[in-house]
């Protein structure tokens, strides 16, 4: 059953998938009941000889408060073996502490893995007490979004879904870049691989203008969609509609070139994210165009063809959306011009309609972008949160922060 609020909502998407309660992993140890005297003594010299090098977040001391007012401390030994005889087990210097203690070694179990929620710290405590620190990001959101903030996150949303609409009742991925710092929209996009998302649209996506986004902040908000996904309470003709997201059906672009030879047909690779970055790039170059000079040549001889020497082939830019954006700019408070050339989109939001594939969010983190908006999931190559989290991804040299935004029903009327 579809549960409704009378509010937007902002989800923070985990870089690990959450654990559900009774189902954390848990390792074995050694462990005995002491007495509170001794218990100073006895923890130094286990974390000497027998330090739980893979299980920091473990407390070695477990209080318990007995009936009677009394108190009641385990202590953690050691890790336990698969062995039978958990004293044969143990390693010589912590059986001698069990023979000068006279202690009752029992084994116990407790959690591998540090908690990444309070709701999974609270499960492992059932076990053994266990230490929790909160995820830090010096990302502005992941512990909650201002009323004013959170305003802002709605209707830019809202102008990503109103692009993202057609005439002809289909609808593609849109993305929309933002400057947060300075409340502007930098750039917005479209899917392009095909002729049912780009030309019978062609002219609605050189109509986003100001005016357009004016009425995206100021329109009301209401019930608000929580189900999983919007796929899953469509009907099949209501299918239909979405067979145009580059992101959710990235083969569909080869079905219309086969059936369709002479269509409108761009390229498979335009997804609405990877469009958004070009036109933040020719952004970057229409307002700075004395910048950086050296670094653009560069760039150019790099990309030249050995064989011929001629400049590998671009795709056209459509210079109109260019001058659309940067009319766009005008609409922020306190609007002001920039001083400097930004590195790529370093500092920017995006907001997506539908979760990006594995292809746009990597691009998304080439392009240094802080946080990630979208609506939608999806379920056949999300890439941050469906089926792949990459902003956990600790290799890379880049992380960003993912929300999901929870929209009203009558966004997509």
């Amino acid at each position: 059953m579809n549960k409704h609020t009378d509010a937007w909502q902002i989800l923070h998407v985990p870089d690990k998938p959450p654990i559900p309660p009774g189902q954390q992993p848990t390792v074995n140890v050694l462990a005995s009941v002491i007495e509170p005297k001794i218990a100073n003594t006895l923890v130094r010299r286990l974390n000497q000889i027998a330090p739980l090098e893979n299980l920091r977040h473990v407390k070695r001391v477990q209080k318990k408060y007995l009936e009677g007012g009394k108190t009641q401390l385990a202590v953690i030994l050691c890790l336990a073996c698969e062995n039978d005889n958990q004293l044969d087990s143990m390693q010589h210097d912590v059986r001698e502490i069990v023979n000068a203690y006279r202690l009752s070694a029992f084994i116990t179990k407790v959690s591998k893995s540090a908690a990444s929620s309070k709701e999974e710290w609270e499960e492992q405590c059932k076990l053994w007490p266990t230490s929790y620190h909160p995820p830090t990001y010096n990302i502005d959101g992941i512990t909650g979004f201002s009323e004013e903030d959170s305003q802002l996150v709605f209707s830019f949303m809202r102008f990503a879904v109103e692009l993202a609409k057609s005439d002809d009742g289909l609808m593609v991925n849109a993305a929309v870049i933002v400057d947060p710092s300075v409340k502007q929209v930098i750039a917005s996009a479209r899917d392009e691989i095909c002729s049912w998302n780009t030309c019978n649209n062609k002219s609605s996506i050189q109509t986003s203008s100001s005016q357009q986004l004016e009425v995206c902040i100021t329109r009301s908000i209401s019930n608000v969609v929580t189900d999983d996904s919007l796929l899953s309470k469509a009907s099949t003709n209501e299918l239909g509609r979405f067979t145009g997201v580059s992101c959710l059906y990235p083969w569909r672009w080869a079905e219309q070139q086969l059936s369709s030879p002479n269509s409108c047909y761009w390229h498979p690779l335009r997804h609405a994210a990877l469009v958004a970055i070009e036109s933040s790039a020719a952004r970057d170059r229409l307002l700075f165009h004395g910048s950086r000079e050296i670094e653009d040549k560069s760039f150019d001889m790099e990309h030249k063809s050995p064989s011929t020497g001629s400049p590998a082939k671009r795709q056209k830019l459509n210079m109109k959306n260019v001058e659309d954006h940067a009319k766009l700019d005008t609409l922020a408070e306190g609007n002001s011009s920039v001083s400097a050339r930004p590195y790529l989109c370093t500092g920017y939001d995006i907001y997506l309609v539908w979760e990006p594939c594995t292809m746009c969010a990597m691009a998304l983190v080439h392009q240094r972008i802080r946080r990630i908006f979208y609506a939608f999931t999806n379920p056949n190559a999300g890439a941050l949160g469906s089926v792949h989290r990459l902003q956990g991804e600790k290799s890379l040299n880049h992380h960003y922060a993912v929300f999901r935004v929870l929209l009203p029903e009558e966004v997509m009327v």
